[in-house]
């Protein structure tokens, strides 16, 4: 069969693009966008992205440049994860919630053509590139407004910026013909990471990574056909996990909300019969911790990832009526996966067995190649124990092309044919992966390793505690002691003490676990996807200096 080769009919290349050109044929006249007054179909979805990609193209952009976005969960951003790879631009959304500085390096990094940007953050963007070397080359900029724009915007271009988005839209052609990759590697994404080390990241994706990982969601997930999709995971956010794309191979309605708490995603629920929503656990944290205690009239399906949830959120979070489905993934994957795959014999198991095993992170998605977890040292498989520590590698169609710009910081992940993800776990016997810790949270005290996860797993079955981290302190004895910081729920009536707090511990932890200091805080130190910067906890536990607790 030498003689069989790849040809154009059986080789083109692979794009999520073709997901939205699908739904405006299958799903026409089905609501794609519902966001406050403003509803689209997906015929109109197509015609509108058709239109952008065909302005951006007018304005100069070419393939593979860099077009930036500073936007919330609204119309404009889920448009444009179409549009500008549409118009053969590589598609990098930008978390809006950052400091003027870290946007102002992140642009500089990246270097745009073209910015998109919300109204809400114009001040962002204009201090952001106040900081920019004198002879720098500056972006264009496109200025996103929408009904909940209470200012009254005069038509001219104003402050800097080129023109206004619904004019983009307006303007443009209906026929464009959207400009496909030449070869499905070309990339389609940057996206930089969350910041919870401190160095974000540009993470590049390509087409057909972005294609393997949205229909791999869409399968390991179960989603039918037309979901009710709440928009509570930030777009920018590693694309919202890829589910941008992946909701319109499935034709579903896109709720979007430009701002949330538990009270508005509650309404938002009963208002449009919602079906999914993903989130952080802080996210599942923040809907059990109403105050007037709201449960489900229709059970929802929420996929949970972006850090271990402890079984105790987890619980909760069922009991509301919630079905929570969970999975791990990074940036550098550009979704989810692994997945806690369900066993039908786990119903059957006690409740907080069942939030237990749903803990876990579980196995490969059906779109990876392999997963696994090796020892540093010798490289080869931990033993399927559950107890034996090791570094989580992937490989597969989805992991990114690298980092942009940074050929030593890809060669250092990307090695020995695996992505080493710096991310501790072990494998149970049954085959499922179960995260412990980044590398960097592992806590070696008296020569022991220990995981942060499990200590702050222990500390969410408080029923003071609303949110824990875990980090070392150094010790002038055993090196390193685990340091506890934790808020409490609001209206706890006795709130407990350090004392109080590692005696708890003690009773449910071998003592060399215990945390041996206990922070109280308002509010832990979070990046805007929910995630708790523990290298900002890690510096405030050094400041404290060497703990001087007993040896025993």
């Amino acid at each position: 069969m030498d003689e069989l080769k790849p040809t154009p009919p059986n080789s083109s290349p692979l794009t999520p693009i073709g997901f939205l050109e699908r739904a405006a044929t299958v799903y026409s006249d089905c609501p794609s966008i519902i966001y406050n007054s403003t509803i689209y179909t997906w015929s109109q979805t197509y015609q509108r992205c058709l239109k952008m990609a065909s302005s951006i193209s007018s304005l100069g952009i070419k393939r593979n440049d860099v077009v930036s976005v500073l936007a919330p969960n609204i119309p404009a951003m889920y448009e444009l994860h179409f549009a500008i790879p549409m118009s053969g631009a590589v598609l990098n959304t930008i978390n809006l919630r950052l400091d003027p500085r870290t946007v102002s390096v992140l642009l500089r990094h990246a270097q745009p053509k073209l910015v998109f940007v919300d109204y809400q953050s114009e001040s962002l963007i204009a201090e952001a590139l106040s900081l920019f070397p004198v002879n720098f080359n500056r972006p264009l900029l496109i200025f996103i407004t929408d009904d909940s724009d209470p200012i009254e915007r005069p038509r001219s271009f104003r402050n800097g910026f080129h023109g206004y988005y619904e004019d983009m839209v307006l303007n443009g052609d209906s026929d464009f013909n959207w400009v496909r990759p030449e070869n499905e590697f070309d990339p389609i994404t940057l996206n930089y990471t969350s910041g919870t080390t401190s160095s974000p990241k540009g993470v590049v994706h390509s087409h057909r990574g972005i294609f393997i990982v949205s229909m791999d969601s869409l399968i390991e997930w179960s989603v039918p056909k037309e979901p009710v999709y709440l928009w509570t995971l930030p777009m920018f956010h590693a694309n919202g996990w890829s589910y941008t794309w992946g909701m319109a191979a499935v034709g579903g309605t896109n709720i979007c909300l430009r701002k949330f708490d538990a009270a508005i995603i509650y309404d938002a629920i009963r208002k449009y019969d919602v079906t999914h929503m993903c989130g952080a656990p802080v996210v599942l944290n923040m809907l059990c911790n109403v105050p007037d205690g709201r449960t489900l009239e229709k059970p929802v399906n929420i996929l949970t990832a972006g850090a271990p949830p402890p079984a105790a959120v987890l619980f909760r979070t069922e009991s509301l009526g919630f079905v929570v489905s969970h999975g791990y993934g990074l940036t550098e994957t550009g979704g989810l996966v692994v997945c806690c795959s369900w066993k039908k014999k786990w119903d059957r198991v006690p409740a907080a067995e069942k939030a237990r095993l749903k803990a876990r992170q579980g196995v490969k998605t059906p779109g990876m190649a392999e997963v696994d977890v090796i020892d540093p040292e010798t490289l080869k498989s931990v033993s399927r124990d559950g107890k034996s520590l090791g570094e989580v590698v992937l490989r597969g169609g989805c992991v990114m092309l690298g980092y942009f710009k940074d050929p030593e910081g890809t060669s250092k992940c990307m090695k020995n044919g695996w992505f080493y993800t710096g991310d501790v776990g072990v494998m149970h016997p049954d085959g499922y992966l179960e995260i412990k810790d980044r590398s960097k949270d592992v806590i070696i005290s008296g020569g022991e390793n220990l995981s942060s996860v499990e200590v702050e797993s222990v500390l969410y079955t408080h029923p003071a505690v609303n949110e824990a981290a875990v980090v070392a302190r150094p010790d002038e004895f055993w090196g390193e002691t685990p340091c506890a910081f934790v808020n409490l729920r609001e209206g706890v009536k006795e709130k407990p003490t350090e004392k109080d707090v590692i005696e708890f511990c003690r009773a449910k932890l071998p003592r060399y676990m215990v945390p041996k200091t206990v922070v109280f805080m308002e509010e832990l130190p979070k990046t805007s996807t929910g995630k708790i910067q523990k290298f900002v906890l890690r510096e405030m536990a050094k400041a404290m200096g060497s703990s001087k607790m007993s040896r025993l």
